[in-house]
């Protein structure tokens, strides 16, 4: 299957690349859709693929005889089958209905468990509001770098053993935000660096892990943390303290920029949004 980039180059409202994720605007081309697809059902990581991190093989895969590609409109399917399996088509173009008509039999032919129909809206669109929707931020490092907010922020591993030990309880309490894993990942020794503030004798936000990969143009990508604060504790300016101590860490390794999701109105969004990040648009999930 081949993509014809004058045809699929004026319905991409938002740097998004299938299974990839946010691209940098000045990296969209028709070589990385042309990447998705040549390894498709394969496994195989592109090499500026962040979800290496993670796991061994790709488990998310594009349905190469199931996109549709008009002059208006393409429509990529993908499958994931971990768990009862996620069937998702990613829309580009004002599709929506025809996308989840697509969704719901490729769904049905698969067996899995989700379909899901994800859509792009540009900076100035309104994004629909009966959907889960996350703004497409990023953040430069070409620009000049904001101080670092007062307050301790440290490596966890630096931290002394009796604080540290206070991670594993920190955790727990944000499973949900994906602190659970980011541990045990810790505790395996296969990820970079976390950050954590703390106040009292104990962790009471975090973010990592600190980690670069370079991007398919060859600049330096500072890779999406995990990013959380204990619910009693947000307010208190842990959570600027983090991110700034984060960006720090990126702009001393060199990194050219981030990409980031956060979803809108919640409270990464709001603190990005007053630091200079640039929004890239929306994306919007809709489950059938």
């Amino acid at each position: 299957m081949h993509l014809l980039w004058d045809w699929l180059h004026p319905v991409v409202r938002v740097p998004y690349v299938p299974t990839i994720g946010p691209v940098h605007p000045d990296t969209l081309s028709p070589g990385l859709f042309g990447d998705v697809l040549r390894v498709a059902g394969t496994g195989a990581f592109l090499l500026y693929d962040k979800d290496q991190r993670w796991a061994e093989t790709k488990d998310e895969t594009v349905l190469l005889d199931h996109i549709e590609h008009t002059s208006t409109r393409t429509l990529i399917p993908t499958l994931r089958s971990r768990g009862s399996g996620t069937l998702t088509v990613y829309t580009y173009g004002a599709a929506v209905e025809e996308a989840a008509d697509l969704a719901a039999k490729l769904a049905a032919g698969h067996h899995t468990s989700t379909a899901r129909v994800v859509t792009f809206h540009a900076p100035h669109e309104t994004p629909p509001v009966d959907t889960a929707t996350t703004r497409v931020q990023m953040m430069s490092f070409h620009h000049p770098r904001p101080e670092d907010a007062p307050g301790l922020v440290r490596a966890v591993t630096d931290l002394p053993e009796p604080i540290r030990e206070t991670f594993a309880a920190f955790a727990d309490r944000l499973t949900s935000d994906g602190f659970a894993f980011l541990h045990t990942q810790m505790q395996a020794g296969t990820v970079g660096p976390v950050l954590a503030a703390t106040d009292g004798g104990r962790v009471v936000g975090a973010i990592g892990p600190m980690e670069t990969m370079t991007d398919s143009a060859g600049a330096t990508r500072l890779l999406p943390q995990y990013f959380g604060v204990l619910p009693e504790q947000c307010g208190h300016g842990h959570g600027r303290a983090l991110w700034r101590a984060a960006m720090a860490w990126g702009a001393a390794r060199c990194a050219d920029y981030q990409l980031l999701q956060t979803e809108i109105g919640g409270a990464s969004d709001r603190l990005c949004l007053t630091e200079g990040l640039r929004a890239l648009g929306f994306v919007s999930v809709a489950k059938l």
